[in-house]
């Protein structure tokens, strides 16, 4: 647990929230300032999400409106599966309903869901036949966690649709959305945060590189991960948030309010 979320930290407002969402609230809170210092938003577009804990049916979302840059831990709305807001102030986003209810339907261990657009890997999905390249070590781990989208329908607005992504996602984490952006998955904040993180810094190493117009030069399949599993058995995805919000303590420390 992060050290600013002691007991005597919690704010007024945690006394009617259940059990450990303070903790989640700020985790989410933390990893939106992050992405807007690290330009992943769609301006005040773009939604994540987090199921409560202990709940199949509840999650946490950011209300329609509200920049990256504004949004805090009391912010959240907390919504159910079937698009009502039953705590908090303000809208869910339609699209954001379609796309995140259907995936935490479909995908129950998919307990956080990431949607957003950063540069490189939405240029990615902009590409015929774009994909993530064996060409770097970080490559080896991502390869046969991705899954790749090749159906445009426009902005997602209907049940049918986020059904059809969920089966798309599969059991992978990442999903290239052709012509749209990346959803990433994963059993907690922590490890879907940084599940992306790698996913765009490994994009752009690939993209920087293809810029040039010289040849990729491939790693060895042998190389591969083939792992599926839950990213933080693998990777340092707390410590990573943790980092992060101690930066945020020092300059941004409303996020956690």
């Amino acid at each position: 647990m992060h050290a600013s979320t002691s007991a005597a930290a919690l704010p007024p407002q945690a006394a009617d929230m259940i059990e450990g969402e303070w903790e989640i609230r700020c985790d989410m809170a933390a990893i939106f300032r992050a992405m807007n210092r690290l330009d992943m938003n769609e301006q005040i577009a773009n939604h994540c999400s987090m199921m409560l804990p202990g709940s199949d049916n509840l999650f946490l979302i950011n209300p329609r409106g509200y920049h990256y840059s504004e949004i805090t831990a009391s912010r959240f709305i907390v919504c159910d599966l079937q698009g009502n807001v039953v705590r908090g102030d303000g809208e869910l986003r339609k699209v954001a309903f379609h796309i995140h209810a259907r995936l935490h339907l479909k995908h129950p261990q998919a307990r956080c869901i990431l949607h957003v657009h950063p540069r490189y890997l939405t240029a990615l999905s902009l590409l015929e036949e774009g994909r993530l390249e064996l060409v770097h070590q970080n490559s080896a781990m991502l390869y046969d966690r991705v899954a790749y989208d090749e159906i445009h329908n426009g902005v997602v607005l209907w049940d049918e649709e986020g059904d059809r992504i969920a089966e798309v996602l599969g059991e992978r984490t990442i999903l290239i959305m052709k012509n749209h952006g990346v959803t990433v998955v994963g059993p907690s904040v922590a490890e879907a945060f940084d599940e992306l993180y790698i996913a765009e810094r490994t994009c752009m190493y690939q993209m920087t590189a293809m810029n040039t117009g010289m040849k990729l030069k491939h790693i060895g399949d042998d190389l591969r991960d083939r792992y599926n599993g839950p990213w933080g058995e693998r990777f340092d995805a707390r410590l990573h948030l943790d980092a992060w919000r101690r930066m945020l303590d020092k300059q941004e420390p409303d996020y956690a309010t």
